[in-house]
């Protein structure tokens, strides 16, 4: 079983700001993705659900199904990366399977760009 470790999060405030500032910032479906390269031998994600898209069970559930994405697609996103994923409205609508695809595709475009 592969884990989210803690290594592989972004948990500070001023970690999460840096990204938002310094990051390029990408529009998906219904997530924004802001990234920036970190210099590091392993790349972190936050995530960030404000309380637009419901109340604590809804925004709690989508973080649960993000977290599970991500955690299976970690090992695709390479190192060197900080990650924030801006939850929109729209996520909790939307079926597991397009969730897991969005974000297998952004975090291969991330390592693409990162091997160019």
């Amino acid at each position: 079983m592969q884990g989210f470790p803690k290594q592989a999060r972004l948990l500070r405030n001023a970690e999460f700001r840096k990204v938002y500032d310094q990051g390029s910032r990408r529009s998906l479906d219904f997530l924004v993705a802001f990234a920036l390269e970190n210099g590091q031998s392993y790349s972190r994600i936050g995530l960030t659900v404000p309380r637009a898209v419901g109340c604590a069970v809804e925004r709690n559930r989508v973080k649960r199904r993000l977290r599970e994405s991500i955690r299976k697609r970690l090992a695709n996103l390479g190192p060197g990366w900080d990650i924030v994923l801006n939850v929109r409205e729209a996520a909790k609508a939307v079926d597991f399977a397009v969730l897991d695809e969005t974000v297998a595709k952004y975090f291969c475009s991330c390592a693409r760009t990162r091997a160019s």
